[in-house]
């Protein structure tokens, strides 16, 4: 791993904006991979309160940032700001990042292809599959939208509000229905997209019995790492992929975006993982 290079006048400047935002793992991230790239780049995160969106872009633009990531509450906020969105992130109508395209900033939604770059690095594809996504906000749309353009056959969307299954269903009718619990014991994937899990919101949002072997099951919540959902799935004979999965791919695909250089993923997975949440 390379050294941080020592900041000054001619160091590029990355930030994440969102609130709360002292808890995020993406400045250990990225700054582990700038250094081990040796850019001369350095991120930060700025506690951004909900609809300043604007002036956060506004801000990027004027203080010359070289890229930013956007996380709750300003997603959507910020995809409706920009002129210029990716096509997925125009589907989705959420951005999480912001890179420059010459003189043009330009929005993207990388949580999708880092959902399914997250499980291709440990070996499970998408093509054919039945999957099962538990929650339909945010992240469970891109869950979706990242599922579909991977190839799976068929995505069954469960969520306690029907109305917010149905919108993620509407990404594509024709392979995605609103689901029941019992439709994930059918499933080749089962992802869990919801917050349940997390530290301050104990539980499991699979009923037990449902999950066993040649199953793989992905897990969003990465604070704790080892959820009670991924115990329950191990201890069913399924394979495992844990929350930092996405997070490092989606920060990896910003930092080609940003940068143009390929990202050292395992590095970057090094330093989520060593993060010491307070």
């Amino acid at each position: 791993m390379g050294s941080v290079l020592p900041v000054s006048g001619h160091t590029r400047v990355a930030a994440v904006i969102g609130d709360p935002v002292a808890h995020s793992r993406s400045p250990a991230v990225h700054n582990a991979a700038f250094a081990a790239t040796g850019l001369d780049w350095v991120y930060v995160a700025f506690a951004t309160e909900g609809g300043q969106a604007d002036r956060a872009l506004e801000a990027m633009v004027t203080l010359g940032l070289g890229g930013l990531s956007v996380t709750m509450p300003h997603k959507e906020q910020v995809a409706t700001s920009l002129e210029n969105l990716s096509p997925l992130a125009r589907r989705l109508g959420a951005v999480n990042c912001v890179a420059w395209d010459g003189d043009h900033l330009v929005g993207h939604n990388t949580d999708a292809t880092g959902f399914v770059a997250a499980l291709a690095h440990e070996g499970h594809g998408v093509d054919g599959a039945t999957v099962a996504v538990v929650g339909a906000g945010g992240a469970g749309r891109a869950v979706v939208a990242g599922m579909l353009d991977a190839g799976a056959a068929r995505i069954h969307v469960i969520n306690r509000s029907p109305g917010r299954g149905a919108d993620a269903v509407a990404l594509d009718p024709s392979r995605c229905a609103v689901g029941e619990p019992s439709d994930i014991a059918a499933a080749d994937i089962v992802v869990n997209a919801t917050p349940v899990g997390m530290t301050g919101r104990p539980g499991c949002p699979v009923p037990l019995g449902l999950l066993h072997d040649n199953q793989v099951v992905v897990e969003l919540v990465y604070d704790p790492v080892d959820t009670e959902l991924l115990v329950m799935a191990r201890e069913a004979g399924a394979s495992t992929v844990d929350g930092l999965g996405m997070l490092v791919h989606q920060a990896a695909d910003a930092f080609r975006l940003w940068t143009g250089v390929e990202p050292p993923v395992d590095v970057m997975r090094s330093a989520a993982s060593s993060v010491a949440i307070a």
